[in-house]
């Protein structure tokens, strides 16, 4: 394999909404965007992309996956919330989803992440646009 160098910030943002099916795309806005850093499944290896999720002022998105191979995330602006939209996790939080886990998320402000699959990317069971929920 050979050395792959990018400047990310002259890369441009791509929908994918072929990730995550219809309903990422919200009163006729992409609400997830990505930039493919690198994609070595055709040799068997990994994908890595830079993703960005953008719920609608007031909503949150709620996905629901399974990991199809170990899955890792780094936060690099943003964070995931509860469903009532207080925030969870930060910029510079890590997660693994290791293969086969079935996880979720919410997402209640702009959102950017590293994201390095060991192979392929999840599959994703829900993507839905919600109210948060009362705080009680």
């Amino acid at each position: 394999m050979k050395a792959i160098t990018l400047g990310t910030q002259a890369q441009e943002w791509t929908p994918a909404s072929y990730r995550f099916g219809e309903s990422s795309t919200y009163r006729g806005a992409q609400l997830t965007q990505e930039k493919v850093l690198s994609d070595c499944r055709g040799e068997g290896g990994r994908i890595a992309f830079l993703l960005k999720f953008s719920p609608p002022t007031g909503k949150l998105i709620k996905l629901v996956a399974t990991a199809r191979s170990d899955e890792h995330i780094y936060i690099l602006e943003g964070g995931y919330c509860d469903k009532v939209g207080r925030q969870r996790r930060f910029p510079g939080d890590y997660g693994l989803n290791p293969k086969g886990h079935a996880h979720g998320a919410f997402i209640g402000r702009e959102t950017v992440g590293l994201v390095v699959y060991s192979g392929e990317p999840d599959e994703v069971h829900e993507f839905a646009v919600i109210k948060p929920e009362p705080a009680l």
